[in-house]
């Protein structure tokens, strides 16, 4: 069994989304798909999460908010229109997030949370209608109905160990599992989002949690690199990485995962293949507990 995340590059758009249907029915054993909130188209683009942002901030400061909240619902709408499929996906996700926006912001951090997370919530229906629109058996399942429970810690939550037993049940259900990624719930029912990669944490939590083979995440780059890309010309690829070189990585600022993201994968000795949506038969990278390839005598 694999777990694939797709990150909101490859989400942006109902050509993008083209492809990720492709990408799982091509294997398998992808049964879980964790999806982010959908991002950039081009470069000047807004991201989802950062329209929620602002549409939440703007109530909590009891501003006219209209005119976001119309672009983030058209974002979703170009999409299921692109995609050809039912408009009904769009009423119900402008719907919920209605009801989240005149909700309770008598705590704000968990107000936040509750916007913030609405992207991948709503992006995840939009998908699982999408491939039951195109005749694939896929449900969309919720954190709070699979038991993903989380500490309360509004922007940082920590996942609680009783969720990896709640996960597991996961494998038991039939056709594909889209899965919203970036938050869970507390025990009390409320909101709480990861911190930054929120999707590559959910991602890895599942892939733990299922006890998968393999953990895939799905990004915009056909490899990681020893060197700079946009600084150094032809630069080699790293096709083996250990968690620990990583990590070390990460923490001179190698940005293409926040070091905590892969730990609970790590843990549980999955390891993580990250590929490029784009150009889906490239090998990618390998992030591993020990490996036998060598690189070269610099890793990165």
């Amino acid at each position: 069994m694999k777990v694939v995340k797709f990150g909101g590059s490859s989400l942006a758009s109902g050509e993008q989304l083209k492809k990720v249907l492709q990408i799982v029915v091509s294997d398998p054993e992808r049964k879980v798909v964790v999806v982010s909130a959908p991002g950039k188209r081009y470069s000047d683009d807004t991201k989802v999460t950062d329209l929620l942002i602002e549409c939440a901030e703007k109530h909590l400061a009891n501003e006219e908010a209209g005119e976001v909240f119309e672009v983030i619902i058209e974002r979703y709408a170009s999409i299921a229109k692109e995609l050809a499929i039912s408009l009904d996906v769009v009423e119900t996700i402008s719907s919920d997030l209605k009801n989240l926006l005149n909700g309770d912001k008598s705590k704000p951090e968990s107000y936040l949370d509750a916007v913030k997370a609405s992207g991948e919530d709503n992006n995840a229906k939009l998908i699982a209608a999408y491939f039951q629109h195109s005749g694939v058996d896929a449900q969309y399942v919720s954190p709070k109905e699979a038991g993903l429970l989380v500490s309360d810690e509004p922007g940082n939550a920590q996942v609680l160990p009783e969720s990896y037993e709640n996960l597991y049940k996961l494998r038991d259900r039939s056709g594909i599992i889209v899965f919203p990624g970036f938050f869970g719930y507390s025990k009390s029912g409320e909101v709480l989002t990861f911190s930054r990669s929120g999707s590559d944490i959910t991602g890895s939590i599942l892939a733990n949690g299922v006890k998968a083979d393999l953990y895939e995440n799905f990004t915009d780059v056909d490899a990681v690199y020893s060197v700079n890309p946009t600084i150094v010309q032809n630069p080699k690829e790293i096709s083996e990485l250990t968690y620990r070189e990583m990590r070390e990585l990460s923490y001179a600022g190698f940005s293409v995962f926040h070091d905590e993201a892969l730990i609970p994968a790590f843990r549980a000795g999955i390891p993580v293949n990250v590929k490029n949506t784009n150009n889906p038969s490239a090998p990618g990278q390998l992030i591993v507990n020990e490996r036998a390839n060598s690189n070269g005598p610099v890793i990165g």
